[in-house]
């Protein structure tokens, strides 16, 4: 078995060091502010896992695109995106169950060219806590991309 390395390579930077950055890129929304630019217009994208959602429910009307998915189903150029993605100035307003995830997800989108990308501060829990509309899982009020499933 081969010693664990205890010092950082040169060049390597912390995950705190890469939210900070990603963050830096983006202009993160709250949830009052989310849920205006939904009305607006915009898309709001869950990209927990299922048993996440199972465990603790869905934004009502949010797109379901699982983490290891989503360049592929928002990149316009992927054959594999979705059927509603015909260019690079939608909206996208990606969340997680806390607001981390998202944002490097949300930075990822930037580099796809989708300038319009940001993330839910504070994210699920976030948006739960302000009141703002939810469904149990098993309601089924999100819309699925290929690939994700419904949970519960």
């Amino acid at each position: 078995m081969s010693p664990v390395a205890t010092g950082r390579p040169a060049g390597a930077r912390s995950i705190g060091e890469i939210l900070a950055a990603a963050r830096d890129r983006l202009v993160r929304l709250t949830p009052a502010e989310a849920l205006a630019a939904v009305s607006a217009g915009a898309v709001l994208v869950d990209i927990r896992p299922a048993s996440q959602r199972a465990v603790d429910g869905e934004i009502p009307g949010s797109w379901i695109i699982e983490r290891n998915h989503l360049e592929w189903r928002l990149d316009p150029d992927s054959p594999a995106r979705l059927p509603w993605v015909a260019g690079y100035d939608h909206q996208v307003i990606v969340f997680c169950q806390e607001g981390y995830t998202s944002s490097l997800a949300a930075a990822a989108l930037l580099d796809l060219g989708l300038s319009r990308s940001t993330d839910l501060i504070g994210g699920f829990a976030a948006w739960e806590a302000a009141g703002l509309p939810t469904a149990p899982a098993a309601a089924h009020a999100t819309l699925l991309a290929a690939g994700a499933v419904h949970a519960g």
